[in-house]
């Protein structure tokens, strides 16, 4: 089976290669049967990285560990929900589901463009054959994920047991569609460019794949801090870790264009800064995927040294050279078909909500690059912690919440003085109100206070727009209240969804503040029966237990959670285990969830009967998770298919229109 997969790699790069080549060739000369067949071809790269998926899915649950990548990262012993997750636990088997989602997206663009974008269809498709082969290069020729040792081992070397948590089996796979998902926007970006229409086409044509992307981008993110959070065992969910940086600047760069597009849509300004952001978050992914596989920083999250980074390094420079020289030559017909009218207006919120995000972006790269920089040129090292990203991006994310609240209430072009009274005097009330609040409860904190002050703002002007939407459609319609804001989310997904979105961004903004600032750590040393106190709990030692399984040893401490009261609210068992293949052991948290805050015990040592505890609270951190649920509801409905939208794009789709914006685009 294995031999079936390698030859159906090999296959598939030699067709993605044609299909890049001939569909750039058909478009050019014309050529209706060449770019038919790159089309065909797209979809067979498809059908085969398929197969050589299955191939190696098939080897890992047959346990066939003569492979070499099977033998690493897989046991007989191992569920089979981790046994599928080992699939993307090493560097070949990531960089083989990493071309196959590509493979699949580039199948998804081909049945899109049937009728659609034929202008365009055919670069998009060379674009995105292009990455593909080059990903498939790299398993074909460098990382092999079917490659065969002489021996046959008897059993495998197994999943590190950090791997071995639910988090395994969604965060890589969320976080590895939002980056193959900016694979497409910028592959409409490049054909764009090539082809000339620069109108907002491309741009229609992107913006779901866009938010998609951004998506799981951001839920890749939150996932991957709640598996951090549970197994990792220090209390903290977000270490500013150079990968966990790598995943994070694309999403913001991407939030930048889906603000800064609405202004190119409405006011046919930013056209060069919108495409330099496809180009720069596209960028920004493969040099995450740089950062991962090259070994260049260290990081838990890194797969280690490999030959792969002075390739990826290579694809970075050539994508940068190539699309700023097409951006370059597009540059006088790129021109803005209108000026900022006033600096209070909402186009200069957007442009002002895009510096910020950029600006944020160039500090967490500026951070995660300086160890190499200072390596250069010092020779030593200088690794940049945590209170530089904190104190560098806190006060700019506290500018973006401003922003947040300022958007929906402020008008396009100019606002007046009289609309800006009448928009704001009642948030800002509520506002001051609820600061108010917040000191009269003891939060004394100028950061916390001002922050969830903030929050409130934004929290109420989106009221404040929803509430006179909804009237309005009642004044008008003669419906019901809640029919009325139905219909009007429904009838405008994309600016209501984008609503819902920033209340969830408010929640998670609420989580890390409050978990970061009020935070509380206490550690004990414990004989059976003896007790520690923090933060209005007590937590009483009962006793230690062992016990073996078929590949691990687990040792766990068993304490007993009371209020202050006396009343018993839990028992809770944190646990250390080792596993057979390796030598350290593993932290098993255990955590006490409410609203209000998370009781996080970890066992940190012991001997004999004696345990050893490291105790936190940490406040609203739920409210993060709470957050991701909240933007992901937000997005899905900003996203959803509206049938106007389809008849726009039919319309702008027919030779008629394509002949009149073809003038235009020549004017």
């Amino acid at each position: 089976m294995t031999e079936i997969g390698r030859l159906a790699l090999i296959v598939a790069f030699a067709i993605a290669t044609y299909s890049a080549v001939a569909s750039a060739t058909g478009a050019h000369l014309n050529l209706p049967h060449l770019r038919m067949s790159a089309r065909r071809g797209a979809l067979a790269v498809f059908g085969l990285a398929t197969i050589a998926s299955i191939a190696l899915l098939y080897a890992i649950l047959s346990h066939d560990f003569q492979v070499s990548y099977v033998y690493e990262y897989s046991s007989s012993d191992m569920s089979i929900p981790y046994l599928v997750s080992s699939f993307w636990a090493g560097n070949a088997g990531s960089l083989l589901l990493w071309a196959w989602m590509l493979t699949m997206f580039g199948a998804i663009v081909v049945y899109q463009t049937r009728k659609q974008n034929r202008e365009l269809a055919p670069y998009v498709v060379s674009v995105v054959m292009i990455v593909t082969a080059f990903f498939l290069a790299m398993v074909v020729f460098v990382s092999d994920p079917f490659h065969r040792m002489a021996g046959v081992p008897p059993e495998g070397y197994g999943l590190n047991p950090l791997l071995e948590n639910p988090g395994m089996i969604f965060h890589p796979t969320t976080l590895y569609i939002g980056y193959v998902g900016l694979t497409i926007p910028f592959a409409f970006a490049v054909a764009a460019l090539i082809t000339g229409r620069l109108n907002s086409q491309w741009i229609r044509s992107t913006r779901r794949w866009t938010l998609f992307a951004w998506l799981f981008l951001g839920l890749g993110n939150l996932l991957g801090a709640q598996w951090a959070y549970v197994e990792l065992g220090w209390g903290g969910y977000w270490a500013w870790d150079p990968i966990e940086n790598a995943s994070f600047m694309p999403w913001l760069v991407a939030t930048a264009y889906l603000h800064s597009v609405m202004i190119q849509q409405r006011r046919g300004m930013l056209k060069v800064w919108n495409l330099s952001l496809i180009g720069l978050a596209f960028v920004l992914v493969i040099f995450g995927t740089f950062l991962t596989r090259s070994g260049v920083l260290s990081s838990v999250h890194a797969f280690g040294e490999s030959t792969l980074g002075s390739y990826f390094l290579a694809f970075i420079i050539v994508t940068i050279v190539a699309f700023a020289g097409l951006l370059i030559y597009r540059l006088p017909r790129l021109k803005s078909e209108n000026r900022l009218d006033s600096f209070i207006s909402r186009e200069s919120s957007f442009l002002l909500n895009n510096l910020l995000l950029v600006g944020i972006a160039f500090a967490v790269f500026f951070g995660t690059v300086f160890p190499l920089i200072s390596e250069w040129v010092r020779g030593v090292k200088v690794t940049v912690g945590p209170p530089f990203f904190n104190q560098v991006t806190g006060p700019i994310f506290l500018a973006l919440i401003v922003l947040m609240g300022i958007c929906p209430l402020i008008g396009w072009r100019r606002a007046s003085r009289d609309n800006l009274i009448r928009n704001f005097l009642s948030p800002f009330i509520v506002t001051v109100v609820g600061g108010g609040v917040l000191l009269l409860a003891g939060i004394r904190d100028t950061f916390v206070v001002l922050t969830f002050s903030l929050c409130l703002f934004v929290v109420c002007t989106i009221v404040f727009v929803v509430v006179r939407g909804v009237r309005t459609r009642h004044r008008t319609s003669s419906q019901n209240y809640a029919a009325a804001l139905a219909s009007l989310v429904w009838r405008n997904k994309p600016r209501y969804g984008g609503y819902i979105v920033h209340i969830g961004v408010i929640l998670i903004a609420i989580g890390i503040v409050a978990s970061s600032t009020y935070k509380v750590e206490e550690s004990a040393t414990l004989a059976p029966g003896e007790s520690m106190h923090i933060d209005g709990y007590t937590l009483t030692y009962e006793n230690m237990a062992y016990y073996p399984t078929a590949s691990k040893e687990v040792i766990t401490a068993t304490l007993s959670v009371y209020d202050d009261s006396g009343r018993k609210l839990a028992t809770m068992t944190p646990a250390k285990t080792f596993h057979e293949n390796y030598d350290q052991g593993v932290t098993e948290v255990a955590i006490r969830s409410t609203l209000k805050e998370d009781l996080y015990v970890i066992l940190a040592g012991w001997e004999g009967d004696v345990a050893a505890f490291n105790v936190f609270v940490n406040p609203l951190v739920n409210w993060m998770w709470i957050g991701g649920g909240v933007l992901l509801l937000g997005t899905v409905i900003a996203v959803w298919p509206d049938p106007r939208d389809k008849r726009k794009g039919m319309l702008l789709s027919s030779p008629a229109a394509g002949a009149k914006k073809g003038g235009q685009d020549e004017a």
